[in-house]
């Protein structure tokens, strides 16, 4: 599996409550929740956000309260992947089970810059920087959470 696009690009401890702020918590409909992802940190985000775009981080990614309406309105706008330093172990979590792709990798989260054009293979954890033409090696998942990815989360791989 493979992804691409832009970078937006994020600073250490970006909490849930910036991912998707809880004023608008009052809905389930996740494709609402999206129109206001990251809105508190950057008002543009989901305007310019395309399909398969990566967000890019710094250390403890995802902290703050439990919510799994963080990373599913992250999927949701269509972020191909997020690459971080470091993950929040609850958001880590709950990304995986709603089979939003991410990969940690302090050295790509360092060099990689806003706007840059990069692809990331998640069978060998390869992150390429198109713009720089550097290349990253993360850690990539086991096969039996990448099928939780690939199908949409845990309980879309359940249902095979």
């Amino acid at each position: 599996m493979k992804t691409g696009g832009k970078v937006f690009k994020y600073k250490d401890n970006v909490d849930t409550d910036v991912i998707i702020p809880a004023r608008y918590l009052n809905t389930p409909d996740a494709k609402e929740l999206a129109l206001h992802c990251m809105e508190d940190i950057d008002a543009g985000f989901v305007k310019n956000v395309k399909p398969g775009d990566i967000i890019v981080a710094g250390w403890n990614f995802g902290c703050g309260s439990s919510r799994e309406h963080a990373p599913l309105v992250i999927k949701t706008c269509g972020t191909g992947c997020v690459i971080a330093k470091s993950f929040a172990r609850i958001f880590y979590r709950n990304a995986i089970n709603i089979g939003l792709p991410i990969l940690e990798c302090p050295e790509a989260a360092d060099e990689i810059g806003a706007g840059d054009d990069v692809s990331v293979d998640f069978d060998t954890g390869i992150i390429t920087d198109s713009t720089t033409g550097k290349t990253y090696t993360a850690q990539p998942f086991p096969p039996f959470i990448q099928n939780i990815i690939e199908k949409g989360g845990l309980l879309a791989s359940l249902k095979d």
